[in-house]
């Protein structure tokens, strides 16, 4: 091949597939730093089009002492550099539309699962206050992945419950069955891990629970569900053939946690991207959120919250930026 025939090609092949994410170019394993009136916690990512969606829950302490939650978004082509922070869902305590769960692709449109946290009247003196027995789960749908539909419900028990009956119910994830193609599970923190299965994401059954922490994720590898979630510090691995009979993997994996000021208080909601057949990224990655210096009970749960990055090769050994 001539030079210039050779450098023609490899310009299409960068165009056409993106450059390599060079991990080197890090410079600490923070990706969003939370401060006294700021917290960035739940995220999850998809990776299209050479580009990082970050979408996490963004918790703002205003001026009057009032606490607000958005489910918000960044993006990024190489987890170094990010877009300013857009708000996807409105202000409003009764609401408080927050943790991203994931996105799938569903009849050509991009799906968003997430819940209400609401915390109506909040304010900073009295932190912390977690989301009322109102909390539910709920999904909206983008054709770019940067604006977003009205959230609608997910009634996950069943359309003939009524919604006041349904449970305080938070943290959801879609993830559609490893043998049967087009039935699509939700996981979410109700009495552990509940799930619940659909043909249409809008007629649900009720499927049991499962001994779990919160924020669970879901990946389906070598035929075999892995699932990670947060239990009272740290990410949890539990590995299962059929979605009932689980084993535990790992228990508490704290990262740096030894390490880090910023997430000493606690390490959770783990969300892990496979991008190990991907040639510019050729890892698993996690995104997950630590906060501290304090423990949540103690008042960093509504600020001093941050988004750190961490990957690995077998989902079991794990690195980070030191």
């Amino acid at each position: 091949m001539k030079k210039s025939a050779f450098f023609l090609f490899l310009m299409i092949s960068v165009s056409a597939f993106g450059q390599k994410v060079d991990f080197r170019k890090l410079k600490s394993p923070i990706l969003f730093k939370g401060d006294s009136v700021t917290a960035y916690r739940d995220p999850m990512t998809v990776w299209h089009n050479s580009t990082f969606y970050l979408y996490f829950t963004l918790t703002e302490i205003e001026h009057d002492g009032k606490i607000y939650m958005y489910t918000a978004l960044s993006k990024s082509k190489d987890l170094v550099k990010w877009s300013p922070i857009k708000k996807l869902t409105p202000k409003d305590q009764n609401l408080d539309f927050s943790s991203p769960g994931n996105v799938i692709r569903y009849k050509g449109k991009w799906i968003m699962c997430l819940q209400t946290y609401p915390r109506p009247d909040y304010t900073v003196n009295q932190m912390p206050r977690y989301g009322t027995a109102d909390s539910r789960l709920f999904m909206m749908s983008s054709e770019d992945l940067e604006n977003w539909s009205v959230p609608i419900l997910l009634k996950v028990k069943g359309k003939e419950i009524a919604v006041e009956n349904m449970g305080r119910m938070i943290d959801p994830y879609l993830v559609e069955d490893k043998s049967e193609k087009g039935k699509w599970w939700a996981f979410y923190k109700q009495n552990g891990a509940s799930r619940s299965y659909s043909y249409d994401l809008e007629h649900w059954t009720y499927g049991g629970h499962i001994p779990a922490g919160e924020n669970v994720c879901v990946l389906v590898e070598n035929d075999e569900y892995v699932m990670f979630h947060s239990p009272k510090n740290g990410i949890g691995i539990k590995k299962s053939k059929d979605l009932t009979n689980w084993h535990d993997v790992e228990t508490a994996l704290v990262l740096g946690q030894k390490d880090w000021t910023w997430a000493k208080g606690r390490i959770t909601a783990g969300y892990v991207l496979n991008l190990k057949n991907d040639t510019r990224i050729k890892r698993y990655l996690m995104f997950f959120h630590g906060s501290g210096p304090k423990t949540e009970e103690e008042g960093d749960f509504d600020k001093n919250a941050s988004i750190g990055l961490a990957w690995s090769d077998d989902l079991l050994h794990w690195e980070w930026i030191k």
